[in-house]
């Protein structure tokens, strides 16, 4: 394997972990304050570096998103440039929509900050904004981390497969996860079960377990030589 491809892989591998510890970081836990706390008007204001953080961990999220799937696009359009494509645009239509969720929640934020500097002011029309935002946040975290995420990997775990880039049991498992993070979106779409909870976690390890042994194997031994020197050019 030469040394550029060697070089791409352990690229998409960092991407890759690096994508998921900054959406756990920020995502799940530097956002409690101003996401989960019920006095978040005032909690919100009181931890925005706290949340500031998780803003900017979930901005490393997007450029690795992105980084993942340009990064993997020359390897992909060999065996299928029309998904190879697909999974691009679909790569950067997630990341948009979660910068989105990073904007609705530094808006957030500057709420509990103007309600906290504003001393004593209505609530309610602060709560109404609030819950707006609140809104526009959950629905990109359904969006993003769910619908599209499991769009992609099933895309790109599906050209694994077939091109036999990396062994078959990872796209085997990328393909499951995919179908199982679907289902969750639409059982949290349909208000089946919450975003966050027992049932959404457990849809999203097989997605989660794929995309962590896909690191790891990229890192250490890379695309399958000889599968990259058959495909097509």
């Amino acid at each position: 394997m030469d040394f550029s491809t060697k070089t791409a892989s352990r690229i998409v591998g960092v991407l890759f972990i690096l994508a998921a510890v900054t959406s756990i970081i920020g995502g799940l836990i530097l956002y409690k304050p101003v996401l989960n706390d019920p006095d978040y008007l005032v909690q919100g204001s009181a931890h925005a570096n706290e949340v500031v953080l998780g803003a900017v961990m979930e901005l490393m999220l997007v450029i690795a998103a992105v980084g993942t799937a340009t990064t993997m696009f020359p390897f992909l359009r060999k065996f299928n440039e029309t998904i190879a494509l697909w999974h691009v645009c679909f790569r950067f239509l997630e990341a948009v929509v979660i910068t989105v969720g990073v904007i609705s929640v530094l808006s957030l934020l500057a709420l509990s900050q103007n309600y906290v500097a504003a001393g004593a002011p209505d609530i309610a029309s602060y709560q109404v904004s609030g819950t707006l935002l609140k809104a526009v946040h959950d629905y990109t975290f359904l969006l993003g981390p769910n619908l599209f995420l499991g769009i992609n990997t099933m895309m790109y775990s599906y050209i694994f497969y077939k091109s036999k880039l990396v062994p078959r049991f990872i796209p085997l498992l990328g393909m499951t996860g995919s179908a199982l993070i679907l289902l969750a979106a639409f059982l949290e779409m349909f208000g089946v079960i919450d975003q966050v909870s027992a049932w959404g976690a457990v849809l999203a390890l097989p997605i989660f377990a794929n995309e962590m042994i896909l690191a790891v194997w990229l890192i250490t031994k890379g695309f399958n030589e000889s599968a990259v020197h058959l495909s097509k050019h």
